[in-house]
């Protein structure tokens, strides 16, 4: 490909903004952060190849699942940086995180499932919330809601 049909395969940053659904902000944030990745021009304007599109639309599912950015670059880096991924990368890269994505499927249903009894009940029934923690004895578990952050099979039964 010469120079000048690789120039028109590039896209702006306003013109990769519209496509991708981000704004330019965001899209130099992405950049700063390692996530996506632009030439620059003889004038010193950013362009991006078409491919980072399919990174944009990667990074934006992936953070709806609240999957951490430091995860996404992790992922990210794991994809051939001198060419345009193919299917397969992406696949390989997909069933890496199938065990996440399965615990965060399990960790959200339950939350779910606790939260159901809780709609309404303005906590005047401590003792049987599921969510209740008596004198913090979980503590020694580790911070955080520790019943909804572990497996049921692992809560231990009042």
């Amino acid at each position: 490909m010469s120079n000048a049909e690789h120039r028109r395969h590039l896209l702006t940053p306003g013109e990769t903004s519209a496509r991708a659904g981000v704004s330019v902000s965001a899209l130099h944030f992405y950049e700063r952060e390692g996530l996506v990745v632009s030439e620059r021009t003889a004038g010193n304007q950013r362009r991006y190849h078409r491919d980072v599109l399919r990174r944009l639309a990667f990074v934006r599912a992936s953070q709806q699942l609240g999957i951490s950015l430091a995860r996404i670059k992790e992922a990210l880096a794991t994809l051939p940086g001198d060419r345009s991924p193919t299917k397969a990368d992406w696949a390989r890269l997909s069933r890496s995180w199938r065990d996440d994505l399965d615990a965060r499927i399990d960790q959200l249903t339950r939350l779910r499932d606790s939260l159901d009894g809780c709609i309404g009940c303005g906590c005047l029934s401590l003792r049987s919330c599921a969510l209740y923690n008596a004198d913090d004895e979980l503590a020694t578990d580790g911070p955080g809601p520790r019943r909804l952050l572990r497996p049921l099979e692992d809560v231990p039964e009042r």
